[in-house]
């Protein structure tokens, strides 16, 4: 049978983070092609995960340990948790948006790396960049 599991989609500045479960290669193929047919699309970024794992379980712990995350973050007036998206699959953490610097990016991937459970974080986070002239 043909099933999709489950795919994320955060857009970013034009930058696309694909992220999920799905049981076939070609699907992952295909949503990857079809995030480069909407205007606008500067970059996508492919974390699908091919595999038939997973189940309710896991999809609840991933649940719990962005809501963890999330709320680390929303707490710590050092990071700008608004800037941030935030995809849990199969216990490894994805993050996409804009740090205010090196230190915000840093204290967010502590905290990711430090909630039980979490296998991996990674980050396509990208830090602010500085004003250019006559902007």
């Amino acid at each position: 049978p043909n099933v999709v599991l489950e795919v994320g989609l955060d857009v970013h500045e034009g930058r696309v983070l694909l992220t999920g479960t799905i049981d076939r290669p070609q699907n992952r193929l295909d949503a990857v092609r079809l995030s480069w047919q909407v205007d606008g699309v500067r970059q996508v970024i492919d974390e699908i995960q091919v595999t038939n794992e997973g189940g309710v379980l896991d999809y609840s712990r991933d649940v719990w340990i962005t809501t963890q995350l999330r709320s680390k973050m929303t707490f710590d007036s050092e990071i700008l948790a608004i800037n941030y998206s935030i995809e849990t699959v199969n216990k490894v953490v994805y993050l996409m948006g804009v740090a205010q610097s090196e230190a915000e990016i840093d204290r967010v991937i502590r905290y990711a790396r430090n909630i039980d459970y979490v296998r991996k974080v990674v980050s396509h986070v990208r830090i602010k960049a500085q004003r250019l002239p006559g902007s």
